[in-house]
């Protein structure tokens, strides 16, 4: 429930225990006073509760005088009025003064339920609200992108031809190459850029709430459903909603997504009314789509429904033309954010950033970067320089684990898929087959590194120095 604290003024002791006894049978926290000033002193103590019932009738300060001060110094704080004298007048002026509702005293116990009901409704629609205006007015500006290479130039040519339309998008790299920026880029450049861009990331959702997350769900519709609730295509209606790492969806849900993207209607879990969106789809995947298809993890229709548009991102190692420009951009960004002199990169390690591979792509640039502004350093502390995991150069762990053993670098010439394979296990032995470890070192979801390892799995690829590991 959002309602966590609610405070009873009333001078009538009876009334203030029924309230108190009620309320908390709600989970509410309860504090209870006998007139107008002592609710203002608790209310100026402790500014954080949810509601206050007060009396109309009280001697000092009456109810509606209360309910002035409470809408002037606590505008968070909502307001329920109570009268055993209930004229149409009283109850209007207590509206016109900002009250939420009122009681006409004697009241029953679900009459105080239908109204904290009414509450919670309210304030998770503004809660939702201030989510989509968040969502809206976040300043981004597409001229500001960072690009030099030919192939990110190429991309986002592109990606002026298709914002203005309504086409699904699918766009497909390693973790770390920027893919939110080319949706974010798309949607700011279209005709629903001033409305919400919504965002999800499908592989931090548990399985059995993906459903509810995506479409929503009705009070009662399972355990904990307390209250109605929207979900992600319902809350970018007429905007733009993003689907990171798609491929984490479980398949028996890919056939209801499908039948959204097509027909643009679904209904809440547990509900039964037919809810009619215009959204604009951009789905972003980690992982090969048609790999994916082929070993029976992805819909087929599902997958060329989104792939309208395809957009493919080469990993920051491959484009090193890009490298300079994104490095002087992340050292303009940290150091007007602490507040330090922007320095420029020696010639030396910009030649040493270029010839490294960049296994986490931009986003491990930018870490780099921002690490080094932050340690107080006029210059970049490249890999290897300040960390033990990395070696400039290479792939390469570099590291004794605790078992003992030590990672050799990966060797030139291999496909990626070969690649992010052998540092995949390489991590993983570094870490002594922690994979919540591994997981975080490599910057990928726990779900996403168990799905790749069921995968080499299914198609007989483990290295045969971890067979008996993955068997274990």
């Amino acid at each position: 429930m959002i309602i966590e604290r609610a405070l009873v003024v009333d001078d009538e002791i009876l009334m203030r225990r029924f309230l108190q006894e009620t309320l908390q049978r709600c989970g509410i926290t309860v504090m209870s006073v006998q007139n107008g000033f002592q609710a203002i002193d608790v209310l100026s103590d402790e500014d954080d509760f949810d509601v206050v019932f007060t009396d109309i009738k009280m001697p000092k300060m009456n109810g509606i005088e209360l309910l002035k001060r409470v809408k002037g110094q606590f505008k968070q704080t909502d307001v329920i009025v109570m009268t055993a004298y209930g004229t149409i007048e009283t109850a209007v002026e207590a509206m016109k003064c900002g009250a939420f509702d009122y009681l006409l005293k004697p009241f029953a116990v679900d009459q105080i339920e239908i109204i904290l009901k009414k509450l919670v409704e309210r304030r998770e629609l503004i809660n939702e609200n201030r989510y989509l205006k968040r969502e809206i007015n976040k300043n981004y500006n597409y001229n500001n992108m960072v690009v030099q290479s030919k192939s990110m130039i190429e991309i986002l040519g592109t990606v002026k031809k298709i914002a203005s339309t309504r086409a699904t998008v699918l766009i497909q790299g390693e973790t770390g190459t920027g893919k939110e920026i080319i949706a974010r880029a798309i949607h700011s450049l279209s005709d629903r850029a001033n409305k919400a861009f919504i965002k999800l990331n499908c592989a931090a959702v548990p399985e059995n709430l993906m459903e509810s997350e995506l479409f929503g769900h009705e009070k009662g519709a399972f355990t904990g459903a307390a209250n109605r609730r929207l979900g992600r295509f319902e809350l970018a209606n007429c905007g733009t909603l993003l689907l990171d790492e798609i491929s984490e969806i479980p398949i028996h849900l890919q056939a209801k997504l499908l039948r959204v993207i097509q027909e643009r209607e679904f209904e809440r879990v547990g509900g039964q009314k037919t809810i009619n969106v215009d959204v604009r789809i951009i789905a972003t995947s980690n992982r090969d789509l048609v790999n994916e298809v082929r070993n029976g993890n992805f819909r087929e229709d599902l997958y060329y429904r989104l792939n309208v548009v395809p957009i493919l991102l080469d990993p920051l190692g491959d484009r090193p033309e890009d490298i300079e420009a994104l490095c002087d951009f992340f050292i303009q960004k940290y150091c007007g954010e602490n507040g330090t002199e922007p320095f420029k990169v020696d010639a030396d390690t910009l030649q040493k950033m270029k010839n490294y591979s960049w296994p986490g792509n931009v986003r491990e640039l930018e870490n780099i970067v921002e690490r080094s502004v932050v340690l107080g350093n006029r210059k970049i502390l490249l890999p290897g320089e300040h960390n033990p995991s990395y070696v400039i150069g290479s792939i390469n762990m570099n590291k004794s684990d605790t078992c003992g053993s030590k990672n050799s670098g990966l060797k030139i010439g291999k496909s990626i898929r070969e690649m992010e394979k052998e540092l995949i296990f390489k991590t993983l032995k570094a870490n002594c087959w922690n994979k919540t470890r591994t997981a975080e070192m490599l910057e990928i979801s726990i779900r996403t590194l168990r799905n790749k390892l069921h995968e080499y799995r299914d198609n007989n690829e483990i290295p045969e120095e971890f067979e008996i590991l993955m068997a274990s």
